[in-house]
């Protein structure tokens, strides 16, 4: 599988390849090939005498300042300036899209339209969904949406809200769906600094509020004031809404004690303990507590823990309390919605109240996102399919640097690359007509070239083994066949006759998930590899093996500056398992929280096979997700992002 693998004996000599006149020439010292990929472009090995590999020698580094606290940082990730937008470490929302690590407009008509309801906007228009009101909204930078319901009449009582001036009193006009409206005041309970932030840019205060407050509705009455609404209803925002009309709005109750109050942000306070991206200040207890004070979000983007019972992702996202276990994923690999965290502790400790009288906002995404997920199909395997019996036998089969054999329909996205009868290389099916595989392994002669689907053994196929012609190979424009830079290509294949597929049907046949974020999987995730590459004993694999494997940061310290942009390291320091000769191309597969797995790298090159200190190097294929939609779409590469 590693193509670069580098005996004690040989060592690939300078090679000048001239791709752009910007194209950087290779290093002296850079991987090799011991199996001789196919790839038109590979590199002419000459042999020589490799001196003993030494360490590599790193340039000094600049020691990073410490981090604010003991929740906030690490310092590189908050020099970023992370906001929700930042679809690298937080899912976009419905009428948002992914695109250059970027949550950005999405067209209305892109919403998904069963199963939702219609919504009244301020504008006296009716719009199909809360999503395509969002949508709106974000797109003309104002907010839009009213209230649920399909009378949207210009003589309908639309929402309202208005603020005290002396003590900041929140107060909103709801619409009963009947043509009026009642005023009312905004319970204490729920309110927070992400609610407050949404009523202040409502009344045009575009940093949000200083303060969530809270008043005794007693001293309202006493002061004189019996206008007041004497009922309050309780709202929950995430902290991306322009309205209180966009947040979740709970029941009415009668008032007890206190209503809900704000303090708009006017200046910055004397005390900055936080920077947020938008400018704002605020201080540093309020950061890594799972509520959006800045905003923006960028207060809970980049934490090392979290405070007052905040649920912290892996990526270092804290998420309010309530977020764990609430049917809706939040955390890019789901752990929020695992089952290892939703617990009947978790699921009882948060007396939220329940929607009922008003439409709930939060179901309405919910429904958007199970819409949008039922059109996926990668990354879950089929478990009904049957191996037919083709199991091996005879001897202990000998192994891939600790790779056992799979069964014969196991790995249902792992593909053979075979070009003129011989199989040197795998694949990952990643949907539609499309296979991606390493840059090295393909040449631009399609003809040559047959996918073959559902192989166990190398040399023979089973029943559920489909042989699928070439129509297309993409290599990236910016491979370097020297250094192994951008080692990855598409391998698009031919239509079915008259039709518009590639394959038939086949229960045996699964893509994996595309990843567009390079943070979705963290250092000393175990992910599994797999190909028909060469054994500790230096043969060939004769069926398909796998092996677990740990994803390694820092990897620049093992291979020096032969470790380049877009490349990463899985394996075991010890050498005990790793890739080798034959497996390049094949796919290294993480699974999330909630077990769809995601292709994480591509095989790609090494040092010998197993060799302790030099783990083997992949393609990260997150780093090429905007390369891979172009050619292949939207539908076929991201989640939550159609």
């Amino acid at each position: 599988m590693l193509v670069g693998k580098i005996s004690d004996s040989l060592f690939l000599l300078f090679l000048l390849i001239i791709q752009s006149e910007t194209e950087r020439p290779p290093d002296n010292y850079k991987p090799s090939a011991l199996d001789d990929p196919p790839s038109s472009t590979a590199p002419t090995t000459v042999a020589t005498t490799l001196p003993p590999t030494l360490p590599p020698t790193l340039p000094p580094t600049t020691p990073e300042p410490p981090d604010p606290d003991d929740f906030l940082g690490p310092q590189k990730c908050l020099k970023k300036k992370l906001t929700r937008a930042s679809c690298d470490l937080m899912f976009c929302p419905p009428w948002q899209r992914c695109s250059e690590r970027k949550c950005a407009y999405k067209p209305p008509y892109l919403c998904p339209s069963k199963g939702v309801k219609s919504v009244c906007g301020l504008d006296h228009r009716k719009y199909r969904s809360y999503c395509q009101v969002m949508s709106l909204s974000y797109n003309r930078k104002e907010p839009i949406m009213s209230h649920f319901g399909s009378d949207c009449k210009e003589n309908i009582l639309k929402f309202e809200s208005s603020l005290s001036s002396d003590r900041g009193v929140v107060r909103i006009s709801l619409p009963d769906g009947s043509g009026n409206r009642e005023d009312l005041l905004v319970c204490h309970e729920l309110w927070d600094m992400a609610a407050a932030n949404t009523a202040c840019r409502e009344h045009r205060h575009s940093l949000g509020a200083a303060s969530a407050d809270s008043v005794a509705f007693s001293s309202l009455t006493a002061s004189g004031n019996h206008k007041l609404p004497s009922r309050c209803v309780s709202v929950r925002c995430q902290g991306y809404e322009m309205s209180l009309a966009e947040c979740e709005i709970y029941d009415k109750v009668n008032i007890n004690t206190m209503v809900a109050a704000v303090t708009c942000y006017k200046e910055p306070p004397k005390d900055c303990g936080f920077s947020c991206a938008n400018g704002k200040c605020i201080s540093l207890n309020q950061t890594c507590d799972g509520v959006d004070d800045c905003g923006d979000r960028s207060d809970e983007m980049c934490c090392k823990k979290c405070r007052n019972g905040a649920f912290r992702c892996k990526m270092g996202v804290c998420l309010h309390k309530e977020a764990v276990g609430d049917k809706q994923i939040d955390c890019l690999d789901g752990e929020d919605e695992s089952a290892k965290h939703v617990t009947e502790s978790t699921a009882h400790e948060y007396q939220t109240p329940k929607p009922a009288e008003y439409v709930s906002r939060k179901n309405e995404t919910t429904v958007f996102r199970e819409q949008m997920e039922s059109e996926m199909f990668c990354g879950i395997p089929n478990k009904d399919v049957i191996d037919n019996g083709e199991q091996h036998r005879g001897g202990r089969v000998k192994r891939v640097v600790g790779g056992i054999p799979a069964k014969p329909t196991q790995i249902q996205w792992q593909i053979a690359l075979q070009e003129n009868r011989r199989i040197d290389c795998g694949g990952a099916y990643i949907g539609g007509c499309w296979v991606l595989t390493a840059a090295h392994c393909v040449r631009m002669n399609p003809s040559v070239f047959q996918v073959k689907f559902s192989l166990w053994k190398k040399h023979g196929p089973q029943s559920t083994t489909d042989i699928v012609p070439v129509k297309e190979i993409i290599i990236h424009p910016r491979y370097v066949a020297g250094t192994y830079e951008n080692d990855i290509a598409l391998v698009k294949l031919k239509e079915l006759p008259f039709q518009e597929k590639c394959l038939e049907d086949n229960p045996a046949v699964r893509p994996v998930c595309v990843p567009w974020s390079t943070e979705l999987f963290q250092p000393n995730h175990t992910c599994s590899i797999s190909g028909w590459g060469r054994t500790t004993e230096g043969k060939s694999a004769q069926v398909l093996l796998w092996a677990n494997v740990s994803l390694i940061a820092g990897c620049e310290k093992y291979y020096g500056h032969r470790f380049r942009h877009g490349m990463m390291c899985a394996g075991d320091l010890d050498g005990s398992v790793d890739s080798c000769q034959g497996d390049s191309g094949g796919p290294l597969v993480c699974e999330d929280e909630l077990g769809v797995s995601y292709l994480w790298g591509i095989v790609s090159w090494g040092e010998r096979c197993g060799q302790p200190g030099f783990p083997g190097v992949y393609t990260q294929v997150a780093h090429y997700f905007e390369w891979i939609r172009l050619h292949t779409g939207w539908t076929a590469v991201t989640r939550f992002n159609l």
